[in-house]
């Protein structure tokens, strides 16, 4: 347990002997998450956390001789290393609770902003409920891991999480233009979040014989709820070639509604789409390179032989297995709050362009005006270019986007269908929704204290492109990473920082933090697990001007930056791999 206001760590070591189990129903358990309370009020920290149990194997009695039981307890601990070191992180003071009927209303609002469906479903088996975003006209998907009522659903669901696995649900709804000017529906009324689940798990029943269906849906569209039952639908049977070239039959029975809600005011026409050329669909066929170069199949190629197709496990570059180039996309930019800008951007519209390079091959780089650069709306929605990422999983926006620039495949050809080409590449119904909020991270001085308390040791990497700033063809900007390892792990020679901003590499940081602490655990067994603690202490010097200095005195170059309770130390990354530039108690040592 860390506390990241004080910097106090305290753990504790789950071994036989030590483990207080108790009685239930089901046999007997040690309740772990007792022990993490501990430690929180050990370390003055407020945190939240799921039911953490060991459950010991039923020949485990209290009665049994020593021996027998700690045997028993070591096999239940040896049972539960798919973490084998578990960080939790806590606060001073606890976060506010979440309250479900405010969280949901505002899903509702943010829905129609952002002309999206927020459905809430159940599944009669296990009960699991899921709170989601859909693009309008999306299949029922595959279940998903529920929680076990409403009310802790939408706890556990924020807008990010709302819209998470949003192009995978609406990878085959047709795409459709929309309208938002149209009249909005009426401010989201007050909802009883009780009521509603009611109604959802009441539509769980055939009204015709009461027997139990598969689930049920509640759907926010248009400004009011729609409800529906599921049902099975029509079974779907498909071959998968396996790794031994073996083919196998699987049937699955995917889900319906009973009830299609009407379609929402604001959808207008289809949007016209073509087949994509560089794909087969249905098999794992793709255009080989030899072709993509532009250079016509080439008899002489080791990977195609002159067909022009190869097999690839990976999805299609050109339309990323979707198999359709549509005419249109639509992009939204959202702070994911109240602010909302809606674009369509059409192929076939005559925009004046900027020649601004040459590929090598001898291809022309243009930029489009700037309602085609997304880094022109950042200011407008309060934030920097480079912290415009795709709102279903956070992935950068490419600086092509970013800036409007579109590799024209021949002289002539149409940029903006280009530019479409790119920005619906994947995306459901052929729309990019865009999130333009900052990164929510702690500061660097916080992650290298934890650092600290944990014995372990924080890389910072950073790459000084700015240079590259008005050249299309190159990486610019600043590029950063941060990552924790082990005290006593060496320095990667091939490291590159990949994050374009410090906030989103910490993040990044935080949120893959307890995968990184359980992969330090040592391999071997005969070494043990860190138990670290530490205490209270205060915050370094930020280290980040420093960084800033020292980087763009080796630009265009990789320095990293490793701290540890002996120092830090300073490598510059090269060619011929890396060397120590500088070593010393605190960084600015280092520039001194």
């Amino acid at each position: 347990m860390a506390n990241l206001d004080t910097g106090a760590v305290a753990s504790h070591n789950v071994v036989p002997g030590g483990l207080d189990p108790e009685r239930t129903q089901s046999g007997w358990v040690v309740k772990l998450h007792n022990r993490v309370r501990e430690l929180a009020v050990s370390v003055g920290a407020s945190v939240t956390h799921e039911a953490l149990t060991l459950w010991l194997p039923p020949q485990w009695r209290p009665d049994a001789p020593a021996v027998q039981r700690y045997e028993l307890e070591a096999e239940a601990v040896a049972g539960f290393d798919n973490m084998p070191w578990r960080l939790f992180l806590g606060r001073n003071h606890p976060a506010p609770p979440v309250d479900p009927a405010e969280r949901l209303a505002r899903l509702c609002v943010l829905a129609d902003l952002l002309l999206l469906d927020l459905v809430i479903e159940v599944r009669r088996e296990g009960l699991g409920w899921d709170v989601r975003y859909e693009v309008p006209g999306s299949p029922v998907p595959m279940f998903r891991t529920g929680r076990l009522d409403l009310p802790e659903a939408l706890a556990h669901t924020d807008v990010a999480g709302a819209l998470a696995g949003l192009a995978e649900r609406g990878r085959g709804v047709a795409a459709r233009l929309m309208q938002p000017d149209r009249p909005r529906p009426p401010a989201v009324p007050a909802v009883d979040v009780d009521q509603l689940e009611r109604r959802i798990l009441a539509d769980c029943v055939d009204p015709a014989d009461g027997s139990e269906l598969p689930g049920a849906q509640a759907i926010w569209r248009n400004g009011r709820w729609w409800h529906t039952s599921l049902r099975d639908g029509a079974p779907v049977e498909t071959l998968v070639e396996q790794l031994t070239g073996q083919v196998v039959r699987r049937v699955r029975v995917p889900l319906r509604r009973g009830f299609t809600p009407p379609e929402p005011s604001w959808l207008g026409a289809e949007i016209g789409w073509r087949p994509c050329p560089d794909c087969v669909p249905g098999s794992r066929l793709r255009s080989c390179d030899c072709r993509l170069r532009g250079r016509g199949m080439d008899p002489g190629c080791p990977h195609c032989h002159g067909a022009g197709l190869r097999t690839s496990a990976l999805a299609c570059f050109t339309c990323d297995g979707t198999h359709r180039l549509h005419e249109a996309v639509m992009l939204t930019l959202t702070d994911l709050r109240h602010r909302i800008v809606h674009l369509t951007w059409h192929a076939g519209t005559p925009e004046e362009v900027t020649l601004a390079a040459t590929q090598p091959g001898g291809k022309p780089v243009v930029q489009l005006p700037d309602r085609y650069r997304l880094a022109t709306w950042a200011p407008i929605l309060g934030v920097r270019p480079e912290d415009l990422a795709e709102a279903d999983g956070g992935h950068e926006i490419e600086s092509d986007l970013r800036g409007g620039y579109v590799t024209l495949p021949w002289a002539g050809a149409d940029p903006v269908a280009e530019h479409v080409r790119v920005a619906g590449r994947g995306q459901p119904a052929a729309r990019l929704i865009v999130a333009a909020v900052r990164p929510d991270a702690p500061p660097l001085t916080e992650l290298i204290r934890l650092a600290l308390g944990l014995d372990l040791a924080l890389e910072v990497s950073l790459c000084d492109l700015r240079h590259n700033a008005d050249d299309p063809l190159r990486i610019g900007g600043l590029r950063w990473s941060v990552e924790l390892r082990p005290r006593d792990a060496p320095v990667r020679p091939d490291q590159w920082p990949y994050r374009q901003t410090l906030e989103a590499a910490l993040a990044w940081c935080v949120e893959f933090l307890p995968d990184t602490v359980a992969g330090v655990v040592p391999v071997d067994a005969a070494v043990p697990i860190p138990v670290p603690a530490a205490a209270p202490s205060d915050l370094p010097a930020d280290p980040v001007p420093v960084l800033l200095r020292l980087a763009a005195r080796h630009a265009g170059q990789v320095l990293t930056v490793r701290f540890t309770r002996a120092g830090c130390t300073l490598y510059l990354h090269h060619d011929e791999g890396m060397h120590l530039l500088a070593e010393a108690l605190d960084l600015h040592d280092i520039e001194r």
